[in-house]
């Protein structure tokens, strides 16, 4: 990922209503979500969720498909799993086994981050 995409990112999710509106959608997996039925979640005004809705599609973190006269909104996983990667590929020096303890304390699912190397044994002189 490069920092331009990172920052357009972490932008786009620069208020609350669009934090809300990324992890609901996020609960709701691969399903998706309407606009009517996201405002009516989030008790955000249709006509103030679009302009969120319209930020965080071009920024890349919704997808939309139109279904009809409706428009499904999806949480784009993969680029927030690209985004946590990109954050986290340079810990420790890039030497992320040293990261460990970290990575336990964080309360991060180990399959949302980046798998540690594995780790080397020490030849026996």
């Amino acid at each position: 990922m490069e920092k331009n995409t990172a920052t357009t990112i972490f932008e786009s999710l620069a208020s609350g209503v669009r934090l809300d509106v990324y992890r609901l959608l996020v609960r709701n997996g691969m399903q998706g979500m309407v606009a009517g039925e996201i405002a009516a979640t989030l008790d955000v005004p249709p006509t103030n969720l679009s302009f969120h809705l319209k930020a965080l599609t071009q920024a890349g973190m919704l997808t939309v498909e139109q279904q009809g006269r409706f428009q499904r909104y999806r949480a784009n996983m993969p680029l927030m799993l690209d985004l946590i990667a990109y954050l986290t590929e340079e810990c420790c020096a890039g030497h992320p086994e040293q990261c460990a303890d970290m990575r336990a304390a964080s309360g991060c699912a180990s399959t949302v981050l980046p798998p540690l190397p594995p780790t080397r044994k020490r030849s026996e002189p």
